[in-house]
């Protein structure tokens, strides 16, 4: 019998049954929390944490991966709002070295939508996953950097790089590293356990992640775009994979300390599903008396952005299927993640995190957990609660 903890409330049962179904086969750990209109209707958690030999509990922290993007995202609205960013002006404006090599055109939301051409770290920069926890290398790396594709004429999922980009421009607009902001205006105020940057005391909370298979080597992902047509040494390419190669050992570096302590805001968020719920929960509407972003912020935030694009020459053969769709700083429902259908806003996370919030229905979800499962082609199968959750609020 699979062990649940937690809270429902009435008329959610079907969700805690469908959680529990779908945590029954995986040998980690996870947590299930989900607000409705500022209230929260479920909070569960269930498995261990493998690596400690301990419960994953409901407080339990884990990297959230790139649920850590829409935390940035928030933060770029929240200074939009106050009237301290804005999404449409140049980088170089907040940034004046980023226009180095062709890039005075680039805008905040071609950051926000993946379609800067700089999904990567130039493949000739040298930066390896350990030197990613080198805030002022990768940001000078990326402000000499010219772009792989014409600004604003593809989109393409800036793994990392994202994370630098934005929280840069965070940082000259407001003297405040990603992860002190985040600290000072959205997590102490909504008293999140969500941080960019772990401190010390906290970190004997985190249930590490581990891997269900083996980590593809810069050889083997050569050969398979050889085998699809595609010239390995050609820039974009190159680009690609580094960041593919990059961002694994990136991932087994945020088991250890050192990579919980650095700032990487694409991916290296730490927390768990309260804090994820919470916080888009704090996006759509009022919790414990504050609420982040208007409505007006958020309808602009939830706009698609990237649904008349494709991916850059010569990558735009891989454009069909189920494809990332973007608004400003969020990911847009899509086949193999609906959420609540359109209006749903969020993101996921490398192995099968997820966040998100569908206004209409008033309904903000945080899902956690520690084993890497989620391959980002096909649905998640211990995402299945979200069918029950549906049945319910729609």
């Amino acid at each position: 019998m699979t062990r649940l903890d937690g809270t429902v409330a009435r008329g959610f049962e079907r969700v805690r049954d469908a959680f529990a179904d779908a945590q029954r086969d995986d040998v980690g750990g996870a947590q299930l929390c989900i607000y409705r209109r500022g209230e929260v209707v479920v909070d569960l958690a269930t498995g261990d944490d493998r690596v400690n030999g301990r419960p994953y509990d409901r407080d339990t922290l884990t990297v959230l991966m790139s649920c850590t993007k829409a935390a940035v995202a928030i933060c770029c609205h929240l200074l939009a709002q106050q009237g301290r960013l804005q999404l449409d002006a140049p980088v170089m404006r907040y940034w004046p070295e980023f226009a180095a090599n062709g890039k005075d055109g680039i805008t905040v939301t071609h950051l926000l939508t993946h379609s800067a051409g700089l999904m990567s770290f130039d493949p000739d920069s040298g930066i390896e996953a350990r030197d990613m926890l080198d805030w002022e290398r990768c940001t000078a790396a990326l402000a000499r950097m010219a772009p792989l594709w014409p600004p604003g004429s593809a989109y393409m999922y800036h793994f990392i790089t994202y994370g630098y980009l934005l929280g840069e421009v965070i940082r000259r607009v407001t003297g405040r590293t990603v992860g002190a902001f985040l600290a000072d205006e959205i997590a102490r105020p909504l008293s999140l356990d969500l941080w960019i940057g772990l401190p010390e005391l906290e970190d004997h909370r985190v249930a590490p992640h581990f891997r269900s298979t083996d980590v593809v080597d810069a050889a083997t992902w050569r050969a398979r775009f050889s085998g699809l047509g595609l010239d390995p040494t050609q820039r974009l390419v190159r680009a690609v994979i580094h960041a593919l190669t990059t961002t694994d050992g990136l991932i087994d570096l945020m088991t250890q300390r050192p990579g919980r302590a650095a700032e990487v805001p694409a991916g290296n968020g730490i927390g768990n599903a309260r804090a994820l719920a919470k916080l888009y929960a704090a996006c759509i509407g009022e919790v414990d008396g504050l609420r982040l972003l208007s409505s007006e912020t958020v309808a602009r935030a939830s706009v698609p952005q990237t649904d008349g694009l494709k991916g850059p020459s010569p990558l735009d053969v891989f454009s069909g299927g189920s494809p990332q769709r973007f608004g400003l700083g969020f990911e847009l429902p899509r086949d193999i993640m609906p959420m609540l259908g359109e209006g749903s806003f969020g993101h996921p996370g490398a192995g099968g995190r997820v966040g998100f919030a569908h206004p209409a229905s008033g309904i903000a979800v945080g899902y956690a957990c520690n084993q890497l499962l989620w391959d980002g082609f096909t649905p998640d199968p211990r995402w299945s609660w979200c069918a029950a959750l549906r049945e319910i609020v729609l």
